[in-house]
């Protein structure tokens, strides 16, 4: 998938994350979790700039998600532990920061699974590829169609918990 395509996934996978937290009232943590989740959409497709690193490959794995999981929630941890201007604890800011980083590279490899390319998210443990064909990287089609899905669901919810 293209940009557009990846951030429309990414508004799609953050959404009941969304809207849970801020049925819970944690609507700044709502907010912090969908923006990282945009920033980071694109993350797996540093392997284009990377040399010697093959187009989903290792950024592509579940792999990548859980040391991307790791990073942020070690950064949330660091921040709550330094007395960032926060109300929560440094274990909710891990949590939350490792959740932003497997819910986005999450829903990068969720959005390439959907083109005939696939993605090998196991690799190295398995060489088995999951690809649902749906649509090709490429596809204008595709990639505009996830990011108005994802913009429209994004409106639904945020209209529905805000304005009733």
């Amino acid at each position: 998938m293209y940009r557009k395509g990846h951030y429309g996934v990414a508004l799609l996978v953050f959404a009941p994350v969304g809207v849970a937290l801020v049925s819970a009232g944690l609507v700044d943590l709502a907010v912090l979790v969908g923006a990282g989740a945009l920033w980071l959409a694109m993350l797996p497709d540093v392997d284009h700039r990377l040399p010697g690193v093959s187009h989903r490959g290792p950024t592509h794995t579940v792999w990548f998600a859980l040391l991307v999981a790791a990073v942020l929630g070690g950064v949330g941890l660091a921040a709550g532990r330094a007395g960032a201007a926060t109300p929560y604890r440094p274990e909710t800011l891990a949590a939350v920061g490792a959740g932003i980083g497997f819910v986005s590279v999450g829903a990068h490899l969720l959005a390439d699974a959907l083109t005939p390319m696939g993605i090998r998210p196991f690799s190295p443990l398995s060489a088995r590829r999951y690809s649902l064909s749906l649509v090709t990287a490429d596809s204008t089609v595709g990639n505009y169609g996830l990011f108005g899905v994802g913009v429209f669901v994004t409106a639904v919810w945020v209209s529905v918990l805000f304005v009733g």
